[in-house]
């Protein structure tokens, strides 16, 4: 009796929990990856995407701190170091602050009117009652989001042009006849207006998809109460759909410094620099047409550090003050 307690207890204690815990989740991992290896292998090249093309280039950032040809070593002895030489160039530069000032502007002007937009569009389509015509409005809004972006701005451009359909209809209210694109002044209002025309209906997609998941029987409840489709909006369908509201803002306030290069680049010219040229299209000149790579990659370093600590902090306060953030 004693030599088998002496048995048992000599098997338990040379048994490590760790050791156990770490052979059982190796054993239900092979587990899963035989029982589900087609969800693997469908997850591989999107991993091996990330990694090529996100994680490996990273290794490209040391440019920005040295004087860097194409040719010339970037690392070991053949590396020509120069420290910060290039954050400092930009920011004593004459370009530094109108390529700021105009990045913020349009971007909080995106913020700012093109946010809300695919919200209000998914409570509207989400009140039609006839199935059929929601279906044929979800469409023609969906529409301009599969649209080339060369192909959209050339018809901004056609629209907006002295000729064109826009700059006719505003004649009728006293517009003068012009290029539009030609006038710096009216570049935020062509790209932020544009970039809801073609957005808003692909953006809405997701908060219709949250507002699948309200339960109905709160609306029931308040109509009981006496509430109309306003205060039924107000106190039930946005608090519900809040948190996903949030989650968008802040992966939103995350890009606030990286407005598309592509856009900008083919709608702005010369003419219209003061107020067009962002930062985007800035790294864009120096870095290809220019072929200034270090200088270029610092400017493009700075941008993304910045919208990193604009994610960061914004995750913060959402979490203090409603606790909902991305982690």
């Amino acid at each position: 009796m004693s030599a088998s307690t002496s048995t048992n207890g000599g098997n338990t204690g040379g048994s490590s929990p760790r050791a156990t815990r770490d052979t059982s989740f190796k054993a239900r991992a092979i587990r899963d990856i035989k029982k589900n290896y087609e969800i693997y292998l469908i997850l591989l090249p999107i991993v091996a995407f990330y990694i090529i093309f996100s994680y490996v280039p990273m290794g490209g950032v040391a440019i920005a701190f040295q004087d860097w040809r194409p040719g010339r070593a970037m690392f070991g002895a053949g590396a020509r170091w120069v420290g910060l030489k290039h954050f400092k160039d930009f920011f004593g530069s004459y370009y530094f602050l109108r390529v700021l000032r105009n990045t913020v502007t349009i971007s909080v002007s995106s913020l700012v009117f093109g946010f809300p937009a695919p919200i209000i569009l998914a409570l509207m389509l989400n009140e039609l009652k006839n199935k059929y015509f929601a279906r044929g409005v979800q469409t023609l809004v969906y529409l301009p989001h599969f649209v080339s972006m060369v192909v959209l701005c050339g018809i901004i451009r056609l629209f907006v042009r002295d000729t064109g359909v826009v700059t006719q209809i505003l004649g009728f209210f006293g517009f003068p006849a012009q290029n539009m694109l030609q006038n710096a002044s009216l570049f935020v209002p062509i790209y932020v207006i544009s970039g809801i025309w073609s957005g808003v209906g692909w953006g809405s997609i997701i908060y219709l998809a949250a507002l699948t998941g309200v339960d109905q029987q709160l609306y029931e409840a308040a109509e009981i109460d006496g509430a109309g489709k306003w205060k039924q909006t107000i106190h039930i369908t946005l608090p519900c759909i809040i948190p996903t509201i949030i989650i968008q803002f802040i992966m939103r306030t995350g890009q606030i410094l990286s407005v598309g290069q592509e856009k900008i680049i083919l709608l702005y010219n010369e003419t219209i620099y003061e107020t067009s040229d962002v930062i985007s299209s800035f790294v864009y000149r120096k870095g290809l047409l220019e072929n200034n790579w270090s200088y270029s990659t610092a400017v493009g370093l700075f941008n993304s550090i910045i919208n990193f600590a604009l994610v960061t902090v914004v995750n913060k306060i959402s979490s203090m003050l409603s606790e909902t953030s991305l982690w």
